[in-house]
């Protein structure tokens, strides 16, 4: 696939840069950050992927969240996707959580948003395929993200048994079919069914696992939260977790 660096900056002995690619699942050009750690020997780095949430792209954790230093010293090297397609042949809606920048990484079965919409397919498939092509790293993965983005690293777990190490969350969407983000996204991308809507919502995901698919999850939530009580609601999950016995953790600070 054709790639073009566009930018690259030392940073504490690794190195971040942003790429541009063409998308063949996503039928655009898409954009992703990638931090690579110090070498420090013959063993690859473990890769960590990142899931943005509502409104962001691929520079928002990039620039704000100072994961560089942790992931130079652990070893690990970060992939920052973007959070939909891009580009002026890209559906898009004038609301903040519906089209760019809203992709809840899910495969839209709709009009006009099945076009371009596969994001699971793109981080499932096509993306990891062209790190580990691209780029000197381990196989070993994991998966976190922030809001519609910890929505997205609990499904690519859940529906990915064996993928990843382990998935964890700030301030997660970890029920959308029964809040009003997950519900107006639904219903445009996946129709109004909504049977259909289960396989992307981790409460039913997790009460439908096996007891072998389990791996560590972390979730951290903050108690001020404006959104917790009407559009997060992580005790949802901890509750499914508990029925499952499946080991999550769920940090409120």
């Amino acid at each position: 696939p054709c790639m073009e660096l566009l930018e690259e900056h030392h940073c504490f002995e690794g190195r971040q840069q942003r790429w541009r690619h063409d998308s063949a699942v996503l039928n655009c050009a898409m954009t992703f950050s990638i931090f690579l750690p110090p070498v420090t020997g013959a063993a690859k780095p473990p890769v960590l992927y990142w899931l943005s949430g509502l409104t962001c792209n691929d520079e928002n954790f990039t620039t704000k969240a100072g994961a560089q230093r942790v992931a130079a010293e652990l070893g690990i090297a970060l992939v920052m996707p973007d959070t939909s397609p891009r580009g002026d042949e890209v559906a898009d809606d004038a609301g903040y959580d519906l089209g760019k920048g809203a992709g809840f990484y899910l495969n839209a079965t709709q009009a006009p948003w099945a076009k371009h919409y596969r994001m699971y397919d793109y981080l499932r498939d096509e993306l990891p395929a062209l790190i580990q092509a691209e780029f000197a790293v381990a196989d070993r993965c994991a998966i976190s993200g922030h809001s519609m983005g910890g929505h997205g690293a609990l499904v690519m777990a859940l529906k990915n048994p064996g993928k990843y190490v382990s998935v964890s969350a700030f301030a997660p969407i970890v029920n959308p079919s029964q809040v009003p983000w997950g519900q107006k996204a639904f219903t445009n991308y996946l129709g109004e069914d909504t049977e259909t809507w289960q396989a992307w919502d981790s409460c039913a995901l997790m009460l439908a696992s096996q007891p072998e698919q389990a791996i560590p999850t972390l979730i951290d939530q903050g108690d001020a939260d404006q959104f917790l009580a009407s559009q997060l609601q992580p005790a949802v999950l901890a509750e499914a977790a508990r029925q499952k016995d499946w080991p999550l953790t769920l940090r409120i600070q």
